[in-house]
């Protein structure tokens, strides 16, 4: 099989002296079709969704299950993710990683680290 798709997402453990320590996790090596199709699912939501602020936050809370538990198989609990991600720019990661699970799209950000990584 050829080299298979992987993401990465980026959480913040702490603050220290004005230093963000992070972490970066990989997603495993293999994605099966239904996290992928539970993506989609997802993705059809977030569309259906629009403008709707006020289905937004239990769409955010649907998504961080799907993505620490089934697309990242558990290296992190949904309450690390909510607490390592920086607000303003979390729907955008949110959305990411669903496109990635769904699409296969990845970020530069996780190009590069990959490329590094090889």
């Amino acid at each position: 099989m050829a080299e298979l798709k992987r993401n990465m997402i980026e959480l913040v453990k702490e603050v220290k002296e004005g230093e963000l320590v992070t972490e970066k996790y990989l997603t495993p090596l293999f994605v099966p079709l239904e996290v992928t199709y539970e993506a989609l699912d997802l993705m059809t939501e977030l569309n259906e969704m629009g403008d709707d602020i006020s289905k937004e936050r239990k769409f955010r809370e649907k998504a961080e299950i799907f993505i620490a538990d089934k697309l990242y198989n558990g290296q992190f609990t949904k309450e690390e993710l909510r607490k390592g991600l920086h607000g303003p720019e979390s729907g955008d990661e949110i959305a990411n990683q669903i496109l990635f699970a769904a699409r296969g799209f990845q970020t530069q950000a996780t190009k590069k680290y990959l490329a590094k990584k090889r």
